[in-house]
């Protein structure tokens, strides 16, 4: 005799509460970029999501693997906004900028809500554990992501010989964590162009003459980049 089958009540159940957990890591990301990862409680995710502590507490056996949670879903949206688009753009020089270009984009949409990357690692750069330790690699993931970038530029040609990828690395991010602090903290209304100006004179500075979207300026014999 074959197994009878599940009941449609019971094939439904897994998939309700996967539905129910990502409504939680949803709220609480949203909460996370407001308060920070620090100000995270099973409590205060039942108040906003209108549930009670022990729905939350079914999902999240503590507060700890609530946070790395929402760590893992700001990393994959991260991903899905930055770093994917920019994959449709050709090699060196293109995919670099629509890189810039995606991460300005969404660091300007949080100015005013917050990155949990910035503000994790002022809540947790002194406090090793899981938390500290999903944040870290999920940086150093995307930081990687934007190093390969740089070193496939070099190796299109878009880049010169001696130009040092990890300091152009080192110096892109800079200007990232940068604009968060002058936009977010001191309200500076220059900041973005000064962001994005900051990126033209590090491609200025590295960039080979014949690289595209760069153009020499005979008079002074500097290189100017082309948006």
């Amino acid at each position: 005799m074959s197994p009878r089958p599940a009941s449609a009540k019971t094939a439904r159940a897994p998939q309700k509460g996967q539905q129910t957990k990502a409504v939680i890591i949803d709220a609480a990301l949203n909460l996370a970029a407001q308060i920070g990862l620090e100000g995270l409680s099973i409590g205060a995710i039942a108040e906003v999501t209108q549930m009670s502590k022990s729905g939350v507490f079914a999902h999240f056996g503590s507060r700890e693997e609530l946070q790395i949670s929402v760590v893992r879903e700001y990393h994959t949206r991260f991903e899905q906004e930055v770093f994917y688009p920019a994959l449709e753009a050709e090699r060196g020089l293109p995919r670099l900028r629509a890189l810039f270009a995606n991460w300005m984009k969404r660091t300007s949409a949080e100015i005013d809500s917050g990155c949990i990357y910035i503000s994790g690692a002022v809540e947790f750069d002194d406090r090793p554990g899981p938390v500290r330790d999903a944040l870290a690699d999920s940086v150093n993931t995307w930081l990687a992501a934007m190093y390969r970038a740089v070193v496939q530029a070099k190796a299109e040609g878009h880049l010169r010989e001696e130009a040092d990828e990890k300091q152009i690395a080192f110096e892109i991010h800079a200007l990232i964590l940068a604009l968060h602090y002058e936009a977010r903290f001191l309200r500076s209304p220059e900041s973005l162009e000064r962001a994005n100006a900051g990126f033209d004179n590090i491609l200025a500075r590295s960039a080979s003459p014949d690289a595209p979207g760069v153009i020499a300026d005979a008079a002074d014999h500097r290189l100017k980049t082309v948006r």
